[in-house]
């Protein structure tokens, strides 16, 4: 895993930052793990996209009914691994 050292911060945001992590019982350390993977999801917008682009990639397209999948599965003799 990679790791991040942001030097300069002001004391007050740090205080606030601990706060927000003391409110959720966590340290301070995951709370910031947390921010800094919300603001590194997806946006909506890109997401919205990408529904597009796999909506136009199988239009047109003979694509298997789902139960058929999940039955020929259970049928298979094999256990999941």
């Amino acid at each position: 895993m990679a790791q991040v050292i942001i030097r300069n911060l002001d004391d007050e945001i740090v205080e606030r930052l601990k706060q927000s992590a003391r409110n959720r019982q966590q340290s301070l350390e995951q709370r910031l793990r947390d921010i800094l993977r919300e603001a590194a999801a997806p946006d909506r917008a890109e997401l919205i996209e990408k529904m597009r682009e796999c909506r136009l990639a199988t239009k047109g397209k003979n694509l298997p009914d789902a139960t058929d999948l999940i039955r020929e599965d259970r049928d298979n003799d094999e256990p999941y691994r």
